[in-house]
């Protein structure tokens, strides 16, 4: 669509630049009232200058500043030849196209130069070498002259600052598009390296722990390492194949129904998960995606400083909300005088930004009875 705008907009400048040198040449062979000619110098002069006023004007949108200096200097010629005088329209249309295109420091010296000449060519014109006006009727028309120019730079200076400023807009927008695209990818990587690095720790340790003591514990705990390697490794590829290539091959988006198998993992790592979701039917997929990591990183927090304990995780919508609470009892008493500290890293920031993004609250801290409590509350309304 831009070279065909183009296309048109030379076009018109075509038009106008024929227009105005066939005004010009009329001129040039215009009679007064008596029969006598208005210009009285040889015709074929008067054809160049028609020509020097109207033609630069079909490539003005090419070289804005010399086509004003060139129509600025045959309008000038034709007013001391006494080539019937009109309100310099070719320099109109030039200064309009030098504010439009030039930048500040060229084209306003540029009408700096541009009105004095123009206007004192048309008075000396109109007062000095051919007198057809009094002082005040000269100064009326070089006036004119004076409006219409400089209404001209004005209107293209005009143009120019609001297209600039909607591309600064546009380019901000850009920009925060993409800062937020970083944060949702890296939200997105948080919780799936975090999540299954958390299970493979613990069970490292427990694989450790009873390696010599209990090996069928052992293996069962290097099991559950391999099948959380496997899986977190295919959910990496998914997330940076759809990163490399438009054309990669998408995997479901996580949703509530896969909520018992995050209970599930939590379970193999020492940690009992009590899940009750309720009324979530029709929930739109970004929803019950957002809801789906908020739960899994809160159950991760759970697994790396807690484990072995019980949570439980409630998940519930009505009208007015979406409340998602997750509890857990604390560490055991072994490990309880290390305190349930609040989790490091950014998963807790990655779940308060989540839920900002649905303009939810969130809660989280200590509880007064021992463990750590999670509250996000989420609107309802706009997500069924």
């Amino acid at each position: 669509m831009k070279p065909r705008r183009q296309r048109h907009l030379h076009a018109l400048d075509l038009g106008a630049a024929l227009a105005l040198t066939a005004m010009y040449i009329g001129f040039a062979r215009l009679t007064a009232d008596d029969g006598q000619p208005v210009y009285t110098g040889p015709f074929w002069l008067g054809c160049l200058i028609a020509a020097m006023v109207g033609l630069p004007v079909a490539v003005r949108r090419r070289w804005p500043l010399a086509v004003l200096v060139a129509v600025l200097a045959a309008l000038a010629t034709a007013s001391l030849l006494d080539i019937p005088r009109e309100p310099y329209a070719a320099a109109g249309l030039a200064a309009y196209l030098v504010a439009l295109a030039e930048p500040a420091r060229r084209s306003v010296p540029a009408l700096a130069v541009t009105l004095p000449v123009a206007c004192g060519a048309v008075y000396i014109g109109e007062a000095v070498v051919t007198p057809a006006e009094d002082s005040r009727g000269a100064a009326g028309v070089a006036g004119l002259v004076l409006l219409v120019i400089g209404g001209a730079w004005g209107t293209g200076f005009t143009v120019r600052g609001r297209r600039a400023g909607a591309a600064r807009e546009q380019r901000r927008r850009s920009e925060r598009a993409l800062d937020e695209e970083r944060l949702r990818i890296a939200r997105e990587l948080h919780d799936i390296v975090s999540h299954n690095l958390s299970l493979i720790a613990v069970k490292a340790g427990v694989a450790g722990h009873v390696a010599e003591a209990d090996p069928l514990e052992a293996r069962a705990a290097l099991k559950v390492i391999e099948e959380t390697s496997r899986s977190a490794l295919a959910e990496m590829r998914r997330t940076l194949g759809v990163l490399r290539t438009e054309g990669a091959p998408l995997g479901p988006v996580p949703d509530l129904d896969r909520l018992d198998l995050l209970a599930e993992e939590a379970h193999r790592a020492g940690v009992d998960v009590d899940l009750t979701v309720h009324a979530v039917e029709g929930l739109a997929e970004g929803t019950q995606l957002t809801i789906y990591r908020i739960v899994q990183e809160a159950i991760t927090n759970v697994v790396r400083h807690a484990a072995p304990t019980r949570c439980r995780v409630t998940v519930e919508a009505d009208a007015p909300e979406i409340r998602i609470d997750i509890t857990d009892e604390g560490p055991p008493p072994a490990r309880r005088p290390a305190a349930h500290q609040l989790p490091g890293g950014h998963g807790l920031l990655g779940m308060r930004e989540r839920a900002m993004m649905y303009g939810g609250s969130f809660e989280a801290g200590p509880r007064p009875e021992g463990g750590f409590a999670v509250s996000v509350r989420l609107p309802a309304e706009g997500n069924q």
